[in-house]
């Protein structure tokens, strides 16, 4: 009980009779305290008993020293243990405190926003970063889902470069994002697809680099020839040629080319459907499947864009070029195709010596990297970047789907991986919780880094540069973000999705 209670309690019981004298009242109370200390006084004997009795348990057992166990076995000097400061140069502690004890990559560039943890300006230019050392793969990872602004750092990337002198190529455009960009720096946007006038002839000679003697410019359009044939059959088919069906591309070739100087893909199919009466008799058998998958682009399902002459040039002294793909989108086969054919008229391009510095953008690549051949010729001009003098970028929305190309141990998904391992400038932007693992086993990122990156906001990114790192904003003029802006469909006025009069919406 509580001992306020308690006293009360012996008050009550012996003042509490009515008619008492004050005298005996007040003798009353004062024997109340007297058994009120009595009862208190034991209590605290009793407690104090019980307290001595557990220490003496305590005592009696039998502890190790604070010092720990004595001896050897302990490990410990009688001098007090001391680490000495650790020292080190400012490019290894910008490793181990990112965003801390970083020195920037100084003002010769394009720029792009602002470091968010040095407040200063933030500018990147691969071939600048690359000249100074910084960097010695000039290829650019871009990655981040959806509506993270990743569309728009790209586009800003590539056409402020163009004020630099660079140019840029767009192999294969599946949204058609990239159309109105060209148009608006002065570039070219070949739009190809069914019911469209425009025309791809893949056998065009294409540009012929400066520099080069007649046999070596014969010989060097022959074998583009045919290997540009070899692609195309490859990617209908689904499996590479066998010898006997490169024996028959080759004579139908030659034969087409005899017979014009501009062959057109419609030529080879017939010689190869239809040899000359003076070639090996089994040679229409041997290039048999081979001819009906070429078939399939000039009388099949993928007809009307490669059974004549070009409508179109590919003119690399534009600021910009893109093949607008999105009118065949929903055909992959066909999406392949027409990407090796404008892979073709980039190379000749890129091999010219004098044709200067120049980005080339692979957006979606998720969906380019499907296709076998196509990878390998991403492959061969990721890893001549340096030679060819261009820059890569390629764009996609999560690190994870280069797992989507082939299986593993695979050569397509080793071709795939090979492509992150030769870019040297990892863009991350937003990614959702589920993918921060594989991200940041892939990039090989800080705890730091990986924590950060769900976090980011729009048009915020995660920049690693070989092993440095940077936050950053970036910043778009009103007039870029009207021309880059990819969500116009999604905000359109809601009176224009008002039923008519007289009909149900």
């Amino acid at each position: 009980m509580n001992p306020r209670t308690d006293k009360k309690l012996y008050s009550t019981v012996l003042v509490g009779r009515a008619g008492q004298h004050r005298r005996d009242r007040r003798a009353a109370r004062r024997a109340a305290a007297h058994a009120y200390a009595a009862d208190a006084a034991e209590r605290k004997a009793a407690a104090k008993a019980d307290a001595d009795a557990e220490r003496a348990e305590r005592a009696a057992i039998t502890y190790l020293p604070r010092s720990g166990d004595p001896g050897p076995a302990a490990l410990r000097a009688w001098r007090r243990f001391k680490l000495p400061s650790h020292q080190d140069t400012s490019a290894t502690l910008a490793g181990a405190y990112p965003f801390l004890a970083e020195g920037g990559l100084g003002g010769e560039g394009v720029f792009v926003g602002q470091d968010l943890y040095s407040g200063g300006s933030f500018v990147y230019d691969p071939w600048v970063l690359y000249q100074h050392g910084l960097i010695t793969a000039p290829n650019v990872v871009l990655a981040g889902i959806v509506g993270a602004g990743k569309s728009a750092l790209a586009k800003a990337l590539y056409t402020r470069s163009i004020g630099f002198g660079r140019r840029v190529y767009v192999p294969g455009d599946p949204k058609g994002e990239h159309t109105p960009v060209a148009r608006a720096v002065g570039g070219q946007a070949i739009v190809l697809g069914h019911g469209l006038p425009n025309r791809l002839n893949p056998l065009d000679a294409g540009r012929r680099p400066s520099g080069i003697s007649d046999i070596e410019w014969d010989a060097m359009v022959s074998a583009r020839r045919r290997d540009l044939i070899g692609a195309l059959t490859e990617t209908v088919l689904g499996r590479a040629l066998t010898p006997v069906e490169h024996t028959a591309v080759d004579i139908a070739l030659n034969a087409a080319v005899a017979g014009s100087q501009t062959p057109i893909l419609p030529m080879v199919v017939d010689h190869i459907l239809n040899p000359d009466a003076g070639n090996d008799a089994r040679l229409a058998e041997d290039g048999r499947n081979v001819g009906h998958a070429l078939r399939r682009l000039v009388a099949g399902d993928l007809a009307g864009i490669f059974d004549g002459p070009s409508t179109v040039a590919f003119d690399p002294d534009l600021p910009m070029v893109s093949l607008d793909l999105s009118r065949v989108a929903e055909n992959n086969a066909l999406i392949s195709v027409l990407m090796t054919c404008s892979s073709a008229w980039m190379e000749s391009a890129l091999l010219d010596p004098n044709g200067g510095q120049r980005w080339v953008v692979y957006d979606e690549a998720w969906q380019l990297m499907q296709h076998p051949a196509l990878l390998r010729r991403m492959d061969a001009h990721w890893r001549l970047a340096r030679h060819y003098g261009i820059a890569n970028m390629l764009i996609f929305h999560k690190l994870s789907d280069l797992d989507n190309v082939g299986d593993q141990g695979t050569a397509a998904h080793a071709l795939a991986t090979s492509l992150l391992a030769n870019a040297e400038t990892r863009i991350i932007y937003r990614q959702e919780s589920d993918q921060l693992g594989t991200t940041a086993t892939t990039l090989n990122l800080t705890g730091t880094e990986q924590k950060m990156l769900p976090q980011l906001g729009t048009g915020q990114g995660l920049w690693r540069i070989k092993d440095r790192s940077f936050i950053v904003q970036h910043q778009l003029h009103p007039d870029e973000l009207a021309v880059f802006d990819t969500t116009a469909r999604m905000r359109a006025d809601s009176r224009n999705l008002t039923a008519p009069e007289g009909e149900v919406a």
